[in-house]
């Protein structure tokens, strides 16, 4: 069995010298000469080339054992001609058991959290795990702390890591700069914090999709499971998700960054703006506004408008129609009074109706942006009368007066407190008003006026309406399809 390293015997002429001139030798003794060549994607070339042969027809004495960590680099002449076994990696409770006989046999004092860390760290390997752990039994001697094996190994603390995530939790803005700030500090990595980030962040997702994997020694220790199930409920699914392809993007940036710890900031606070991110089909349907998504907060109640008093009922009776009988200079007088009394009182109602329309606009606008935007500020019209508010919508927009009807006990309770007594609020369909044509079907005109028609129609999709509101989007131009 003859052993190659192929990073040091990387030329055609060492692998003509040491294997292609020996290959129709027999062995001596034993039944089969084996040639174990590692690393092998580090071969010119001409190397494998030469080797090719050798490979595709092999005497029957002899057997070719090729180890690489990058099969990508193996040339497709050479994997074609060979079988590939993938070797998988070790999981981390198996290091960790091994791990445990070994400080055992040793009579060595550690705890279950020290030895997953180390076998985190190992990401797979056994042998770098054992070699770990040697190092960190070298500086510690026969007691381990979790402090002592992320000292030693330069890994980043757990507590630092869960801090900064209750810090987005909290919407700290400050607490996520200071949390940067320490990281540096220590000396941490800041590629690893974004790295370790990560990771615990996948580990609060796989808890929001199964709670019960909390006792899972891979996924939190003894100690940390209260706060990783506390912190599980404060993220939505999609908040953990964009918070992964964010962590993983910034830990990407760092590497060329001139200022990381700048890149690690930003990151935080995006993340902290990311969760305020609701998606349109939830706001159109629910008509929910400043209310920022996976947030702990209470939004803000509005204050109320100011009550609109009922108008004033007159005591004066109004002028009989149809009489034509002369009347009496005091009979005149009263008379007078009452046109006037009902001219003022009508007048009065008027301007209550017209009050009532903008105080309940202006509520709705302050309570529910979103819902003023994309539902209420689409009616053709609104009307106040009688103890009736009525929004008109035309048949293509029926979504718009479906989301309508969802809220309308809502808009009535808001009605009947401004006016102090009852409302009705009501939805009607009317009849889209169709655009007039010139007799010239030709001229600019009629071009205009359809292309103003498709405008108001594009503007009343409650789709179309809500992109509007939420992205800095505009309407260049229409077409009819």
């Amino acid at each position: 069995m003859l052993e190659i390293d192929a990073a040091t015997h990387t030329g055609i002429d060492n692998i003509r010298e040491v294997i292609i001139s020996g290959l129709s030798i027999r062995p001596a003794r034993n039944r089969y000469k084996i040639f174990i060549i590692d690393e092998v994607h580090q071969l010119s070339a001409p190397s494998f080339n030469a080797l090719l042969k050798s490979i595709e027809e092999p005497p029957p004495h002899v057997v070719f054992m090729m180890a690489t960590t990058e099969l990508e680099k193996i040339p497709e002449t050479v994997l074609s001609r060979s079988q590939v076994y993938e070797f998988r990696t070790i999981g981390t409770k198996a290091i960790a058991g091994q791990l445990r006989l070994i400080v055992d046999k040793e009579q060595i004092t550690v705890g279950e959290e020290s030895l997953q860390l180390i076998a985190r760290d190992a990401e797979g390997s056994m042998r770098d795990a054992q070699s770990k752990l040697d190092q960190v039994i070298a500086f510690t001697g026969k007691a381990i702390t979790g402090e002592d094996v992320a000292t030693v190994l330069g890994l980043v603390g757990r507590d630092l890591l869960l801090d900064g995530i209750q810090a987005v939790a909290d919407e700290d803005a400050t607490a996520a700069f200071t949390l940067a700030g320490r990281a540096v500090e220590m000396g941490y990595d800041l590629r690893a914090v974004c790295r370790e980030l990560s990771r615990v962040v996948r580990d609060l997702l796989v808890l929001a999709v199964d709670p019960s994997r909390i006792s899972d020694p891979e996924i939190a220790g003894e100690g940390e499971r209260e706060r990783l199930t506390a912190l599980a409920a404060r993220f939505s699914r999609e908040d953990l998700l964009r918070a992964f392809d964010l962590l993983t993007r910034t830990e990407a940036e760092i590497r060329s960054a001139a200022q990381p710890r700048y890149h690690l900031e930003m990151a935080l606070l995006r993340w902290i703006y990311l969760r305020k991110l609701v998606p349109i089909e939830e706001l159109i349907a629910n008509g929910s506004a400043g209310v920022e998504a996976g947030s702990s907060r209470t939004p803000p109640v509005p204050k109320a408008a100011p009550a609109i008093p009922p108008p004033a009922r007159s005591s004066t009776s109004s002028v009989a129609s149809g009489s034509t009988r002369p009347s009496p200079p005091v009979e005149r007088a009263e008379a007078a009074a009452g046109v006037i009394s009902g001219v003022s009182r009508t007048r009065t109602s008027q301007s209550a109706g017209v009050g009532l329309k903008d105080a309940l606009l202006a509520e709705i606008r302050t309570s529910k942006a979103v819902f003023y935007n994309t539902v209420v500020a689409q009616a053709q019209k609104v009307e106040v009368a009688a103890g009736r508010v009525t929004f008109s919508f035309s048949p293509a927009q029926r979504a718009i007066r479906d989301v309508f009807e969802k809220d309308r006990s809502w808009l009535e309770s808001i009605a009947q407190r401004l006016a102090g007594q009852t409302i009705v609020v009501a939805a009607v369909q009317v009849e889209a008003a169709t655009p007039e044509k010139d007799v010239d079907e030709g001229s600019a005109t009629t071009v205009t006026d359809r292309k103003s028609a498709l405008r108001e129609q594009a503007l009343a999709d409650a789709g179309v309406q809500a992109m509007l509101d939420v992205f800095p989007a505009e309407i260049r131009d229409e077409e009819e399809m």
